[in-house]
């Protein structure tokens, strides 16, 4: 008789328990009567041990079924106590006697004894009252333990197998879940350390119901660092995803199981798989855009590779062959408190849907970090006109379900060669550089001719002339630094000179706004009235909105 043939899943340490065995007919026909610890009949069974000697010690290791006649008890019973007291501090599973009353009344109050102290007990004790044969239960239960053994490695075999064939077939998240939920039987939930849901199953059954309140009912049970029935509102099993100390997920089920044992070697098997696999692609991809980004910088260089290298290296890191291509740069924008690492984490994780949504959009592209915060692009375009409404579907699906967009895009102009594109890198760099610096945005992308002036002096801004120009015509309100001087003065300049339209935006009474401005005029040495001095105090503001 195998764990098999009776329809249950074998485990790792058998599922042989006191209950089972008293249903075994060499068991059942001593018409078995539990005298105490009836809740403990779950305890597994390691083996089973005839014993008669009132001496034990030594000769229990633990987890044994002793079956005794009673011949330590005594015709009295004076025996039982001491005799149960050594089998259970033995940590062995239960007992069962062997006490058949005659005509006569033998054994009655050897079985009264018996019942006495196993009521006083919370250990298993069964009471036979017929007589069996103890040589065919030793022989059944050996052969059960044995047969369930040979099944649980054999199990084991397989789950193994399995999990190391969807590692070799790179499976998805979603694929290796299903699976784990295929081979225990029940619903499987993938989730992040935020709760969210990654990847999920409902096993056998079709109701997704598991789902409802997700987040909010898994926050109430705490992680563990190894597999097992978390502390909280639901004791649900689960198993940490992740390499030690870089956790990214657990695995969880949901529901009551029959063997946690069984359960739980398929999803330490699953979560050993979803982490290689996480790892595989994360090194993956690391080494993609490792070679990507070496190739745009070679590109970039004044001695460029020959042409038919850079479409066989080019195709090779998954830009095909096109008639035209656009360069294209991704600034992050600057953020208050922003570590290193997580400007790092912002631009991959850019990366990453950047080349997910040029794959959606049937284009192909170059693209990898040319310096921090910063994503440089050489796209593929099937013909010169499909260029802008290819960047603009590329853009727009790139905010697509983001909260803000948080990163400015400007592109070059298109060239017919990769290398005349990854050259127009810094053209689409200068670009991007100056979006970053305007209020507001209300193009996808820019181009030169869109930031006009700001563009201009963007590309100038290291020139020490310029400097020099803009620092002198501010000179009266830069050293010292006069902030309020600074801020009227964009202000005014915003509104073209039109002092009346500036003091309708309430930001100074009139009266208050004129003697203010007179003041200014004052300390920059200047009419403000005069058009030339309004162009070139315009010209020296932008520089310095630009070096901010």
């Amino acid at each position: 008789m195998s764990s098999e043939k009776d329809g249950r899943i074998p485990a790792v340490a058998g599922l042989l328990d006191i209950a089972r065995i008293l249903e075994l007919p060499a068991v059942a026909q001593g018409e078995p009567e539990v005298l105490g610890g009836a809740g403990r009949l779950g305890n597994t069974v390691r083996w089973v041990h005839v014993a008669e000697a009132p001496e034990l010690a030594g000769l229990l290791s633990g987890g044994e079924l002793v079956l005794t006649t009673g011949m330590a008890f005594g015709a009295t019973g004076r025996g039982v106590a001491e005799f149960v007291d050594q089998v259970r501090d033995a940590n062995a599973a239960g007992i069962v006697v062997e006490l058949v009353m005659s005509a006569v009344n033998e054994h009655r109050q050897a079985i009264e004894a018996l019942r006495k102290v196993a009521q006083q007990n919370d250990f298993p004790v069964v009471l036979l009252r017929r007589r069996v044969r103890f040589v065919e239960i030793t022989e059944v239960v050996h052969r059960i333990l044995v047969s369930d053994q040979l099944a649980a490695l054999e199990r084991s075999r397989m789950i193994h197998e399995v999990f190391t064939a969807l590692s070799l077939q790179s499976a998805t998240e979603e694929g290796i879940v299903g699976r784990a939920a295929e081979l225990i039987g029940a619903a499987v939930v993938l989730e992040d350390v935020a709760h969210l849901v990654l990847g999920s199953s409902p096993g056998p059954q079709e109701d997704r119901g598991f789902l409802a309140r997700w987040p909010e009912r898994s926050r109430r049970v705490g992680y563990l660092e190894t597999t097992g029935r978390g502390i909280g509102e639901e004791d649900w099993l689960q198993t940490p995803v992740g390499v030690q100390g870089q956790r990214w997920g657990r695995l969880v089920v949901p529901g009551e199981l029959a063997n946690d044992q069984d359960a739980a070697m398929v999803l330490e098997r699953a979560g050993q798989t979803l982490s290689i696999a996480r790892l595989a692609g994360r090194d993956q991809r690391e080494l993609l855009h490792q070679a990507r980004a070496g190739l745009l910088h070679e590109l970039r260089q004044p001695h460029a590779l020959h042409a038919r290298e850079v479409l066989i290296r080019a195709g090779a890191l998954g830009l095909e062959e096109s008639p035209h291509y656009v360069p294209v740069v991704f600034r992050l924008d600057d953020q208050s408190a922003q570590t290193p690492m997580g400007v790092q984490l912002r631009e991959r994780a850019l990366l990453d849907a950047l080349n997910v949504v040029v794959e959606s959009a049937s284009s192909t592209a170059l693209a990898a970090s040319l310096q921090s915060g910063r994503i440089g692009m050489v796209l593929g375009v099937g013909a010169k006109l499909l260029e802008e409404p290819l960047l603009e579907r590329i853009c727009r699906n790139l905010a697509l379900g983001q909260p803000g967009v948080d990163w400015s895009v400007g592109v070059g102009r298109g060239r017919r060669s990769v290398t005349e594109a990854a050259h127009g890198l810094e053209e689409a760099i200068q670009v991007a550089e100056t979006v970053a610096t305007f209020e507001s945005r209300v193009r996808p992308f820019y181009r030169f001719a869109d930031v006009r002036l700001r563009g201009l002096l963007a590309l100038m801004h290291q020139d020490a002339r310029l400097k020099s120009f803009a620092e002198a015509e501010l000179a009266g309100i830069l050293d010292p630094l006069d902030g309020p001087a600074i801020e009227l003065l964009g202000l005014y300049l915003k509104h073209g000179g039109n002092k009346s339209a500036l003091a309708r935006t309430g930001f100074l009474s009139r009266p208050a706004l004129y003697a203010r401005l007179e003041k200014l005029e004052d300390k920059l040495g200047v009419s403000l009235d005069d058009a030339e001095s309004r162009t070139s105090l315009h010209v020296a503001m932008l520089w310095r909105g630009l070096g901010q």
